[in-house]
């Protein structure tokens, strides 16, 4: 899977290209600033852009402008954005415009490889992955109903969720049974007021309410 990484850290940009190709990606070109980053997206059109949310000139929200640039020019393409910082309203923002091949990671996670190119390429498939300081700082802040509703295991289990965890995955985490998991889901589903659908949109329904940022 061809890549293309914007980061205006150089240091960090070499670490990130071996980090991935290591993982099997390949890096097609690389980027300091957004300009660069949706020229080089122009020419290569790669299959999974990583981007950081602060780059130049300014070092504010330039990277995710960029990101939902991309999401506009090319439908689908699945992006993550890298942060210093948690900042979660980001997270938000990317999710609101599109539910699909998106993440959020602090740049800290690149030390951890093997889960950070774990959670790349659940992006790259078409998930989510939202980094757990970033699941657990809303956590904190999202406390009026109806998320007021889930007891502290559904929580856990929705910011497993948020993370993009399969049921699988939460069950290995919370150390319980994949069925137990499927209840816990379904009852969140019940207490967040969600409509019937298929199970995959109820689930980005349920992070996009616990990130705040459902659309009517």
């Amino acid at each position: 899977m061809r890549a293309v990484i914007a980061e205006d850290s150089v240091l960090l940009r070499v670490g990130l290209i071996k980090v991935l190709e290591a993982g099997g990606f390949q890096v097609v070109a690389e980027a300091g600033d957004a300009d660069g980053l949706l020229a080089a997206m122009e020419e290569h059109r790669p299959e999974l852009a990583l981007i950081d949310v602060r780059m130049p000139p300014g070092f504010t929200d330039e990277g995710v402008r960029a990101a939902m640039e991309i999401r506009r020019r090319w439908p689908g393409t699945p992006v993550v954005l890298l942060s210093q910082y948690v900042e979660e309203r980001y997270a938000a923002d990317l999710l609101s415009a599109n539910t699909s091949g998106v993440g959020y990671l602090l740049k800290q996670r690149v030390a951890d490889v093997a889960d950070f190119v774990a959670a790349v390429r659940r992006v790259a498939d078409g998930g989510t992955a939202l980094d757990p300081q970033v699941v657990a700082q809303l956590l904190l802040r999202r406390d009026s109903d109806p998320l007021a509703r889930l007891t502290p295991r559904e929580r856990d289990v929705l910011g497993l969720m948020a993370e993009g965890r399969s049921n699988a995955g939460i069950a290995q985490a919370l150390v319980v049974s994949e069925s137990a998991v499927a209840k816990h889901i379904n009852n969140i589903f019940a207490k967040l007021d969600l409509p019937v659908a298929d199970a995959d949109h109820r689930r980005v329904l349920a992070v996009l309410r616990f990130l705040g940022a459902s659309r009517a």
